[in-house]
């Protein structure tokens, strides 16, 4: 029997554009179009200085599946820098019938951007992403390898060609509009400068990057990409695999609910990360995400791991080992990659220093319960809660520099099994915070602490009923899933101090109905509401949707 999600997921392959902007009509409705993806993301904001903007890419990916697009990026002559900010713009076009793809963008090895498509309808759409990627300013001053990849494949039936432009603007710095922030140097934590950089790890595999940091480093940030696919995709609904063997008609995905990614130095755990649950825009019922995407369907955002802790070691000018572990009970692959963002001590030319406490263990072991309820369903709970703490210092010519990284992770998960697989409700709350806490100078010295929180909530619920023969069924789905980011300050005597927030929250529910190959039904809904917060001031964009046209959209307050 066909499991619920990734029947969802194929069933995106029939009725890619199928939802369209009429009015709404009674049941059964079966959508032709629908309007252009937009999302309640803030765009980037740009600075009212100079600018030039290279092409770097055009681009049309058909049958591009280990075909990606290489080139060169190079700065412009007319905008030598320093820059205020440099911004990608990722533009695309479709018509006809396709899946959603996957797709990511490597500069110098470093991959800068990672998105996907939506699918598309007859008449086609057009989208728009933007991402700031000042962050590789240390890359972006040299020409370097330019790497974009969007896997593909086009026949008669899935006719989709994704056409897309990537361009790259790079706006001057001024007296009112400073140098960007960055590190002094940004080393790719990828497998290659001339091919897509991420690698695909399936269970019990790891990828390593060997790295020579400079010999007055100071600190090192990992910015990390992690994304499930196959059976990982829905990885918040699987079961556990004892439980998928003994209902393997079910066609039940095994690996249990829980995930976590971890990063190692020199074989040494050296810090983890809770992916979010991202979800394609074909994902449980491809009606639901038109227009609207769900949260990082488009602009995914990567994971910040500080890893200053192992930066003494690391300063010692001998190569080095980086290791990417997926998590450890998966039953697919997962594509995972990074860039390390490193600081030096400017003014000294050697720095040393230890790592003092590392507590990180391997990741749990979940105590999965499944408990038979009256309705005959199976519920099966999970629940996990992780302390970690890594400590090191770093020796500089302006004193000893003590770093802390302490992490709390909290995690539950019940997951509704009925009616043979057919019906499943997935409930996940993953939540913590971590703590960063440098001293600089002798004793107490300097203390600075930052606190960055985060909640995943997700509900999901998707229904499979078959029909009178293999080619009839309805597929029912609704889902409401958020990200909560809150990020504090404190100095040493001084309380909390807000930096930014992030709240994220999209909702949505589709049908779709097919009888002897026949599309009967096929309609949905979708809302977002994003409300962020930084020292600049905030945004509050709400947009909602149905029949696949957009019938609110407002700037809201900020709460």
């Amino acid at each position: 029997m066909w499991r619920p999600l990734a029947l969802a997921a194929a069933a995106a392959m029939f009725v890619a554009g199928t939802l369209a902007g009429t009015a709404a009509a009674a049941a059964p409705t079966v959508e032709i179009n629908y309007q252009n993806p937009v999302t309640a993301l803030p765009p980037i904001a740009r600075p009212d200085t100079p600018s030039c903007t290279v092409t770097a890419m055009q681009h049309d990916f058909a049958n591009s599946y280990g075909q990606p697009f290489t080139g060169t990026l190079a700065p412009p002559a007319a905008c030598p820098g320093p820059w205020s900010k440099v911004v990608l713009d990722w533009s695309g076009n479709a018509a006809g019938r396709q899946y959603d793809r996957l797709a990511g963008v490597w500069i110098g090895g470093s991959e800068v951007f990672r998105t996907s498509t939506p699918e598309p309808d007859p008449a086609g759409i057009s989208w728009h992403v933007d991402q700031d990627i000042s962050a590789f300013i240390p890359l972006l001053r040299t020409p370097q390898p330019l790497v974009v990849d969007l896997g593909n494949n086009v026949d008669s039936t899935y006719t989709g060609i994704y056409h897309m432009t990537m361009t790259v603007t790079y706006y001057q710095a001024d007296k009112r509009h400073p140098q960007a922030a960055h590190s002094d140097v940004v080393v790719p934590i990828s497998q290659s400068t001339s091919a897509p950089g991420w690698w695909g790890l399936t269970k019990g595999q790891t990828a390593s990057t060997t790295v020579t940091l400079p010999r007055n480093t100071e600190s090192a940030d990992l910015q990390l990409y992690a994304r499930g696919g196959g059976c990982e995709e829905f990885w918040y609904s699987n079961v556990p695999d004892s439980y998928a063997a003994s209902h393997a008609s079910d066609g039940l995905c095994g690996g249990g609910t829980y995930r976590e990614v971890q990063v190692m130095v020199d074989g040494k755990a050296a810090g983890t990360a809770q992916p979010f649950p991202a979800i394609y825009t074909g994902g449980i019922s491809p009606l639901m995400w038109r227009p609207i995407p769900s949260i990082d369907a488009f602009r995914t955002q990567p994971y910040d791991l500080d890893l200053t802790p192992f930066a003494g070691l690391l300063a010692d000018g001998k190569p080095h080992t980086v290791t990417l572990v997926p998590p450890s009970d998966i039953t697919d692959t997962w594509l995972m990659d990074g860039s390390l963002f490193v600081n030096v001590d400017a003014a000294s030319a050697q720095t040393s220093g230890a790592v003092t406490q590392d507590t990180i263990t391997p990741s749990p072991a979940v105590d999965y319960k499944v408990a038979t309820q009256t309705d005959g369903s199976d519920l099966i709970t999970a629940a996990v809660t992780r302390d970690w703490t890594v400590a090191g210092y770093v020796d500089t010519s302006h004193g000893r520099v003590s770093t802390s990284v302490t992490q709390h992770t909290a995690y539950t998960n019940s997951n509704d099994i009925a009616q043979g697989g057919t019906v499943q409700t997935v409930k996940q709350q993953d939540s913590g915070w971590t703590e960063t806490t440098t001293t600089d100078g002798p004793g107490l010295g300097h203390r600075q602490a930052r606190r960055d929180t985060w909640s995943y909530p997700i509900a999901m619920t998707s229904t499979y009923v078959p029909g009178a023969t293999s080619d009839s069924y309805t597929v029912d789905g609704q889902v409401s899933v958020a990200r909560h980011l809150t990020s504090t300050e404190a100095d040493h005597g001084n309380a909390w101090k807000p930096v930014s927030t992030v709240d994220d929250q999209v909702r949505a529910k589709g049908n779709l109905q097919r009888v002897n190959s026949v599309v009967t039904a096929a309609d949905g809904s979708d809302s977002e509401l994003y409300v962020g917060t930084d020292r600049s001031g905030c945004y509050g964009h709400y947009i909602a949707a149905d029949h696949g046209y957009v019938t609110q959209d407002f700037q809201t307050g900020c709460r």
